[in-house]
């Protein structure tokens, strides 16, 4: 209405309304892109005012040099389409502008001057003008600001540029808004994905565990056999009571001090030879008694965070008792992010 109304109202007052345009009806389309679709890259000035002007002129010369009316018409729209896409500023209602100078029969280059191109000009104004008091970025950038591309998507911009080429068709939305589009399309199926799963769906069923007063030795060779970080730590109903992991053997061998780490390890380890010591010799006295668990119906999505941020590697997966019956580690959830695992049986 605004972008309708100034234009008219300014032009109107130009030229002796009884003989004279001053408004031309391929505008109201203009309008409706500018206004509705202002991301769109038929709705830019350029393509406004360059797609509108340029077309007008088509229109103009072939009602100069082509004395029918329907030949005109089909040249001056065919011509409009190719100069728009020539110049880059392909704009659906110029090829109305180049049909109306022809039905019109405006052989005057007048007629692109005013009113096709002063009216572009001042629609296109008061749209810049709108959409900037209305939080919308017109004229909209269609270079592509490759800077804040998400890392881990599962394509690249020159994926999508490869595309968009093959498909050889004139999209009306812009470049990085298709990319932005596609990202929140990948992030949004990632989320559903992860939601629907479960603990149960990813965790691995066959854990290692420890008791209590398993010896240090033989946990450090179960680890050391099956290439693993940590143990659960169970009593007889297979509830768990704690987890000893490769940090805990660090912490208490005191790798810190000026010796070398194999040594220090293989002092921790080593079976006591007499009654009473000092150093820890079963699992329990250097295992961490606060853990942090999952019940096995609990959202793959929740533990993100504990993962992300509260650095853990390993969350035990507890049932409906209280007992261990699986553990989801670092790289099962790395699995289920990216939908290369499925449950596991």
């Amino acid at each position: 209405m605004l972008g309708i109304l100034v234009t008219a109202v300014l032009c109107r007052f130009c030229v002796d309304t009884a003989t004279s345009v001053w408004l031309v009806a391929p505008l109201g389309a203009s309008a409706v892109l500018v206004f509705a679709v202002p991301a769109s890259p038929l709705a830019q000035p350029w393509s406004v005012i360059g797609g509108n002007t340029l077309s007008a002129l088509a229109g103009v010369i072939c009602v100069r040099y082509i004395p029918d009316a329907a030949f005109a018409g089909a040249i001056a729209v065919a011509a409009a389409i190719a100069i728009m896409f020539a110049l880059r500023c392909l704009h659906p209602p110029g090829g109305a502008a180049a049909l109306l100078a022809v039905l019109t029969h405006a052989s005057s280059f007048g007629f692109v001057l005013f009113p096709v191109l002063v009216n572009s000009v001042l629609l296109v104004t008061v749209g810049i003008v709108y959409n900037t008091l209305t939080g919308r970025r017109y004229p909209h950038s269609q270079v592509v600001d490759r800077s804040n591309a998400p890392t881990t998507s599962r394509f690249s911009p020159a994926d999508l540029d490869a595309a968009l080429q093959r498909y050889n068709q004139v999209l009306d939305v812009s470049r990085d808004e298709l990319e932005n589009i596609l990202h929140m399309a990948e992030m949004n199926a990632m989320e559903r994905r992860l939601s629907d799963l479960r603990c149960k769906d990813i965790m691995s069923r066959d854990v290692i565990t420890v008791e209590y007063g398993t010896d240090l030795q033989d946990a450090w060779l179960l680890m050391r056999r099956h290439r693993i970080k940590a143990l659960p730590v169970i009593d007889r109903q297979r509830r768990i009571v704690g987890i000893v992991s490769l940090a805990d053997f660090m912490r208490h061998a005191d790798v810190d001090l000026d010796v070398s780490v194999r040594e220090r390890l293989h002092h921790l380890i080593r079976r006591s030879s007499t009654v009473h010591t000092s150093k820890p010799e079963a699992v329990g006295q250097i295992m961490c008694t606060r853990v942090r668990v999952a019940s096995a119906n609990r959202s793959v999505a929740e533990l993100m965070p504990i993962f992300s941020e509260d650095g853990h590697h390993h969350i035990p997966v507890i049932d409906s008792d209280s007992r261990l019956v699986g553990i989801v580690t670092q790289s099962d959830f790395v699995r289920a992010l990216y939908g290369s695992g499925g449950a596991k049986t």
